[in-house]
């Protein structure tokens, strides 16, 4: 049988992904991946936490609706601030991207 413990396993490995991802990956796109990856790790905690210490409510699920919604707003706003980077400077690399230095 599958527990709580499973789930928590696995939402902890996809977020260690992601925040490897994080921190390694010099692509924008790839970089907007990993908080992707990082969101459903947290989603899938969200979950599994309101079905096996609340299952009479679903708090959990209301949160993951939002969670998405929020996710799917970051990723239009991340792609469209992508695209306009790619525009002017022809490039989406992470270590490019410095003209807020002084």
């Amino acid at each position: 049988m599958i527990g709580l413990e499973h789930y928590l396993t696995v939402a902890a490995g996809l977020f260690a992904l992601g925040l490897f991802g994080l921190f390694t990956k010099r692509n924008t796109v790839a970089v907007l991946m990993s908080i992707e990856l990082m969101l459903n790790a947290v989603n899938l905690n969200l979950v599994a936490f309101s079905r096996f210490v609340t299952p009479e409510v679903a708090t959990g699920q209301v949160f993951v609706v939002f969670n998405i919604a929020v996710a799917a707003a970051e990723v239009a706003v991340g792609l469209a601030m992508v695209f306009a980077i790619y525009r002017d400077r022809r490039t989406v690399n992470v270590d490019e991207l410095d003209w807020m230095k002084w």
